[in-house]
């Protein structure tokens, strides 16, 4: 496309272009501790950089995309939404590492969070490199950047401290251990040779040792000096952070000032990216209260592309919430008409229309598509698989849908039906009423209502959905009845409900022989 610019993923890139120069490759990063259940607030940042690695490919250039986990990060809580809550607590303040897979499938709890993540990540098109920091800090590949930490100890001091209420006690280091008897950071940092050797005693269990950094895996680095030491062993050139790690004198900041100080390097380019709400629920989502939805939990309602449509049309230094209520129509709407917009099918103004179709590309799990796919609104699917009683193949064959476009639409339909099932309005849900018991026992003037709609639906290849809407009220005023009591009735044989899809509509699309077979079993 010409004038890419327009969408904030192209604007980022160029300005990591223009900030780093030119380079053989440029190294985007991101990473999270596996602490808990990986949650869509988090997907935000692992598909942000993603989009970014898309742009500054589609510049044509070499990118490698590394996602850390940050798994010998201490275990400090027990989310409430994991089970065997009283077993997980007793490896509380040990590296998460070693701490057990509950559900006894993986080989500890922080491999089962982040396969969790891998295996559904590729579906949204994301496959980043994965690195395991327990794997590096355990063959000592940090211990020049940990001897670096401790070399310039009083540096590092005085950068905290500026951020700081109260200063660092005069027996701090930066550096941390975990026990090597008991596994657990109750420990205490006693001394260092001012080479490769730190001395610790542990609380816990009172042993006191001296370790080699080049050889154990016990050290390591608090989060705001790993942070940059990182940064620079990875040659990081792009990681975005919360809006929490943006804030002054918050992660970041530090980060920064410790790169130059202490590493001899430049920061990352960067933006803050803000949380995401579940629409009808307050606040941040959290991985340690257990108020949690998973991206798993977004793709039963919202099919892979449409996923990444909502994040691509978003900077991300907006607020904005996954919704699982009638607004998702809306989404599926939106998306559709970008599509239409992308081929030509439909016209909006200029700019919008470069933003539309930029975002679209951004969309697509893998390569646009050659010409427009089928397409069948979300709303018009959710009403011919009520009909179907949610049978999906039977939906795509009354929907006549290409063989190319059936694996696509199945997607969609199965998204659909899941919604009808967990999130859609009450009044929104129906299924045929063969039985006719929903209408109760008719009086004359329903029994003529119904005997006249008969005659008009056998009749239903003369009309259009417009004479059959006229008729309606013609069979209302015949039957001496209020046009709103009439679909009221109607509904209510049909599908046992006072209301429901719009009625003409409903009736074409259902058909002549089902309709006349439920009015027929009242009459």
């Amino acid at each position: 496309m010409e004038n890419k610019s327009v969408h904030w993923a192209d604007i980022t890139a160029e300005k990591i272009i223009r900030e780093k120069g030119a380079k053989e490759q440029y190294t985007c990063a991101s990473g999270i501790t596996p602490s808990g259940t990986i949650h869509i607030g988090n997907f935000r940042e692992i598909i942000s950089v993603e989009l970014i690695v898309r742009a500054l490919r589609d510049q044509g250039k070499n990118v490698r995309f590394i996602y850390s986990w940050d798994n010998y990060d201490v275990f400090r809580k027990v989310p409430k939404n994991m089970p065997k809550q009283e077993e997980l607590a007793t490896y509380l303040r040990k590296p998460i590492i070693m701490v057990p897979d509950p559900w006894g499938k993986e080989e500890s709890y922080a491999r089962a969070n982040e396969r969790a993540v891998e295996e559904v990540l590729p579906i949204v098109g994301i496959n980043p490199e994965y690195i395991y920091q327990a794997d590096k800090y355990r063959v000592s590949e940090y211990a020049q950047g940990i001897r670096t930490a401790l070399e310039k100890r009083e540096v590092i001091r005085s950068i905290l401290d500026e951020h700081r209420t109260s200063p660092l006690a005069d027996d701090w280091w930066p550096v941390s251990v975990f026990c090597s008897a008991c596994n657990l950071d109750e420990t205490k940092v006693t001394g260092w040779d001012g080479e490769w050797k730190v001395t610790y005693a542990c609380s816990a269990c009172g042993i006191e040792e001296t370790v080699d950094l080049r050889e154990s895996a016990v050290v390591k680095l608090p989060w705001r000096i790993d942070w940059p030491m990182r940064w620079k062993h990875e040659g990081v050139d792009f990681e975005p952070a919360g809006k929490e790690h943006h804030s002054a004198g918050g992660s970041f900041d530090t980060a920064k000032q410790i790169m130059a100080a202490v590493y001899g390097g430049q920061a990352p380019v960067t933006f803050k990216y803000d949380f995401i709400r579940i629409k009808g629920g307050g606040g941040k989502i959290s991985s340690s209260t257990g108020e949690v939805i998973s991206l798993s939990q977004v793709l039963e309602i919202y099919q892979p592309e449409i996923v990444r449509y909502l994040f691509a049309g978003t900077r991300p230094n907006s607020e904005f919430a996954i919704s699982f209520d009638l607004d998702v129509l809306k989404i599926y709407e939106d998306y559709d008409r970008a599509e239409r917009v992308y081929f030509g099918k439909e016209t909006i103004s200029a700019r919008r229309a470069d933003k539309e179709k930029r975002t679209y590309e951004f969309s697509q799990v893998h390569s646009v598509p050659e010409e427009i796919p089928f397409q069948v609104p979300l709303r018009h699917l959710t009403t011919i698989l009520q009909i179907h009683s949610g049978d999906i193949e039977r939906t795509l064959k009354a929907l006549e849908v290409p063989e190319e476009d059936k694996a696509r639409i199945r997607v969609r339909a199965n998204c659909a039906w899941a919604w009808l099932r967990k999130y859609a309005p009450e009044d929104f849900r129906f299924s045929l009423n063969f039985t006719g018991e929903g209408a109760g026992k008719l009086d004359d003037a329903g029994k003529k209502v119904v005997t006249l709609l008969i005659e008009e639906v056998n009749r239903l290849e003369k009309h259009d959905e417009k004479s059959l809407a006229e008729s309606l009220y013609d069979i209302a005023g015949k039957a001496q009845i209020d046009p709103k009591e009439l679909f009221k009735l109607v509904y209510q044989v049909l599908i046992g409900k006072d209301k429901g899809p719009r009625l003409a509509s409903f009736i074409y699309t259902v058909g002549k022989e089902k309709i006349v077979s439920i009015l027929n079993s009242v009459v």
